[in-house]
């Protein structure tokens, strides 16, 4: 594989908060350092991108600065260097582990439900450090699966002792293929979520129709006395994909940010969910028609989705 290389020097006169600011933006970025004072990362386009606004800012500082693309190292291998950022990553992920065994010493079974609430937001504090590390584990770090495997374990027992839900029918994909279906006008983010569902999953073509009365033949979600719904304390698109048994990470994040956009009840801390707001907002004040909102959210649900799939890859060599 090929990595990226950046190296720069600072003029000896700029003062320390130069020179700090810009060792700390490294470590956000997840690069490693050398003996030599060289950081780096693996080729990726966001990476490459990352790095070369560095070295224009420290061209900009009257310093120098280059950036390389490598092949390899004469003095170390590429395992030794993936081995390096295992290590950074470690240390991030120990400090999460050591949060994780805080949390769990202060659940005690007489207190757990009454501090549920405060339990649950520490918990989500946790999760959204797990994924900030995962986001710099570029070599997927096998010290984050044992951290996902405690906070796995940590919100299944916490699961256990929120609000019962009644279980809700399972829906075949294939029985809806065909259908027609109904929702109300002006959709939001869940009704929105809802109809990429539709087309992504069930059928690209089917019609879905934005209407106060549904007709007879149509299947209503979002809206009153309709088969999909809210359920408990599920917004419609958590519900649609229980009964259809959708339930891959992507999907159960893209849950996570409609759930809280829809509901704001605090139950996940998701970093996508201001900026999608401020953007969903901005559809309706445009008064976008029900259909080119329907256009809108299906492309940026996809998206959503392709980039919450998987990890970005390193450039090919």
């Amino acid at each position: 594989m090929t990595w990226l290389v950046l190296s720069y020097s600072l003029l000896s006169q700029l003062g320390s908060s130069t020179r700090v600011g810009l060792w700390r933006r490294l470590q956000r970025l997840g690069a490693v350092v050398l003996k030599n004072g060289l950081y780096v990362l693996p080729d990726r386009e966001d990476c490459r991108e990352a790095f070369q606004w560095l070295a224009q800012e420290v061209q900009e500082a009257k310093g120098d600065a280059i950036v390389m693309n490598v092949d390899r190292f004469e003095s170390m291998s590429e395992s030794e260097l993936i081995t390096l950022f295992h290590k950074a990553c470690k240390e991030k992920y120990e400090q999460l582990d050591q949060q994780i065994a805080v949390l769990e010493k202060s659940l005690h079974p007489r207190s757990q439900r009454k501090n549920l609430p405060l339990i649950s937001k520490k918990l989500m504090k946790l999760e959204q450090g797990y994924e900030d590390v995962t986001r710099l584990d570029f070599f997927d770090s096998p010290y984050g699966v044992h951290v996902a495997s405690r906070l796995r374990h940590l919100k299944q027992s916490l699961s256990q002792e929120s609000p019962a839900i009644k279980t809700v029918p399972v829906a075949a994909l294939a029985a809806y293929r065909d259908r027609r279906w109904v929702t109300r006008p002006r959709p939001h983010i869940d009704r929105l979520a809802c109809v990429w569902l539709i087309r992504r999953f069930i059928n690209p073509t089917a019609v879905i129709r934005y209407a106060t009365q549904p007709d007879p033949d149509e299947v209503r979600f979002d809206m009153r006395g309709a088969e999909f719904g809210h359920e408990g304390n599920r917004c419609t698109f958590e519900t649609m994909l229980l009964r259809f048994g959708l339930s891959d990470p992507a999907l159960q994040a893209i849950a996570e940010i409609v759930h809280e956009i829809d509901l704001r009840d605090g139950r996940y801390a998701r970093p996508e969910v201001a900026g999608l707001d401020v953007i969903l907002k901005g559809w309706l004040l445009e008064k976008l028609s029900d259909h080119e909102l329907e256009s809108h959210g299906v492309t940026l649900f996809q998206a959503m989705y392709a980039a919450l799939s998987r990890k970005p890859r390193p450039a090919d060599s």
